[in-house]
């Protein structure tokens, strides 16, 4: 009977969760939808002012000299150019003079990603690499770049990184494939075409979410049979299948070199990726097996923190402890999708049955958290092998900066304070983006900086 409640309610947590997801995520499409029309309707009626695109030329002019400042999302995330004007950072990009925001694989792996990144600011055609691609099933070349949106970017012209939760691991890995040469046609590259990075709720360490939303804990790899990510893994094998031109247009979550089209793989490979024969989830080549604590220290044990680039992170947190119990910190401050997830990872316990992730775990480690990612996995890179870190309570403690450390704050605020709904963080917002592109143009650098009133003086 007690077996029998136990799988009632995971199968009523189940349809909860999976029905606040999908609102979620149309609520978000129509915002983008309604946001177009309506710009469309503005112009038809105030036709565009043709001294606003002078003064835009201007302007673009006036920052040649600037270093950029990329902003990368995270997962389900998007970048400009998708879901009409809606923008993934809530308009933080209209803070600084010089701000890129790609637009990358919304589920694809961290791998892939760092990849496409790379081809989206030097241009030409995204390559994933011959050994990759085959082991993973999937093309080794994809989306093609005409012209880089930065292509001078070497060491002599690095770049300011700025990631959201997964985008801060997109960056980390690309930074060590730039160590590392990985780029064939770009044997030059070094670990010091990154100026800084900065990590908005980062994903450095893993989440026991990935877990509770369905992977296995026994590999960090494999999903359960009934749960939130098989529902996403049927949505998103569908979708991609259906192949709907105007629709991927508008989002696409970046399995395009999986070449799962209809037109290409016709009904019998629609049901070999359904039945898990083929296709990225097939390969484990996409965004959740990266974010387990697993899958996260296979790639920190080949990620180094460079010591001539600056580190910064803010970690966000919405529990807090009462008589030695974690639980989340009010109803008000947490984001609907969150809620339930919270509660949960405050109570995480890892399975008694399953070998620990790492020597010396423990479960209270891991129940601060945001609804996405636990407050330990934010601050700085831990396991394998803890990176140098310094926790900042006043900014004033740790001037001058110095390259090669992770300073950290811990932020009260759910996992989408930084995203999509400026309203939501209020003034918090503004003083944590204008933090980070002052310390950007001011204080991150390795020669004297050309600040914006100083260019072409």
């Amino acid at each position: 009977m007690m077996r029998w409640w136990i799988s009632s309610l995971q199968l009523v947590e189940l349809f909860v969760s999976s029905m606040v997801h999908m609102l979620y995520g149309f609520y978000i499409f129509s915002t983008a939808v309604a946001g177009d029309l309506s710009q469309a309707f503005s112009d038809w009626i105030f036709k565009p002012n043709l001294a606003d695109g002078l003064k835009r030329v201007d302007s673009d002019k006036s920052i040649e000299g600037l270093p950029p400042i990329v902003l990368v999302h995270g997962i389900f995330g998007f970048g400009k150019g998708r879901l009409g004007g809606l923008s993934y950072f809530a308009g933080a990009e209209k803070k600084d003079e010089r701000v890129l925001v790609p637009d990358l694989g919304s589920l694809t792996s961290i791998y892939d990603r760092a990849r496409e990144l790379f081809y989206y600011l030097k241009g030409g055609q995204v390559d994933y690499g011959e050994e990759h691609s085959k082991a993973c099933g999937h093309s080794q070349f994809g989306r093609v770049y005409d012209k880089g949106h930065y292509p001078e970017w070497d060491e002599d012209h690095p770049i300011h990184f700025v990631g959201h939760s997964a985008g801060a691991q997109v960056v980390r890995v690309l930074q060590q494939m730039l160590a590392d040469r990985a780029f064939k046609g770009h044997e030059n590259t070094s670990p010091n075409w990154v100026l800084s990075i900065t990590s908005l709720s980062g994903a450095f360490n893993g989440t026991t979410r990935a877990y509770l939303d369905g992977m296995q804990p026994e590999d960090g790899m494999s999903l359960k049979p009934l749960c939130l990510l098989q529902l996403c893994r049927v949505g998103v094998i569908l979708y991609d299948w259906f192949d709907v031109q105007w629709l991927k247009s508008y989002y696409n979550f970046g399995f395009d070199h999986f070449n799962m089209s209809r037109k290409k793989i016709g009904i019998w490979g629609l049901v070999n990726c359904l039945v898990g024969r083929s296709g990225p989830f097939a390969s484990g080549d996409w965004i959740l097996p990266d974010l387990t604590i697993q899958g996260s220290m296979r790639l920190n044990s080949h990620i180094q923190t460079f010591p001539d680039t600056y580190y910064f992170s803010y970690a966000t947190k919405r529990t807090r402890k009462i008589m030695g119990v974690t639980i989340p910190s009010g109803l008000l401050g947490i984001h609907p999708l969150l809620f339930i997830r919270v509660l949960q990872m405050s109570q995480w316990s890892h399975p008694p049955d399953v070998s620990p992730p790492y020597k010396g775990y423990r479960d209270e480690d891991w129940w601060d958290n945001d609804g996405a990612l636990n407050t330990i996995s934010m601050t700085h890179p831990r396991f394998p092998t803890e990176h140098p870190s310094h926790l900042v309570v006043n900014d004033s403690e740790c001037q001058p900066l110095q390259p090669g450390i992770w300073y950290y704050k811990i932020v009260d605020g759910d996992h989408i304070l930084f995203i999509v709904n400026r309203e939501r963080a209020g003034v918090q917002f503004d003083l944590i983006y204008d933090s980070i592109f002052e310390r950007c143009r001011k204080h991150a650098f390795r020669k004297t900086p050309t600040m914006p009133n100083q260019v072409h003086q």
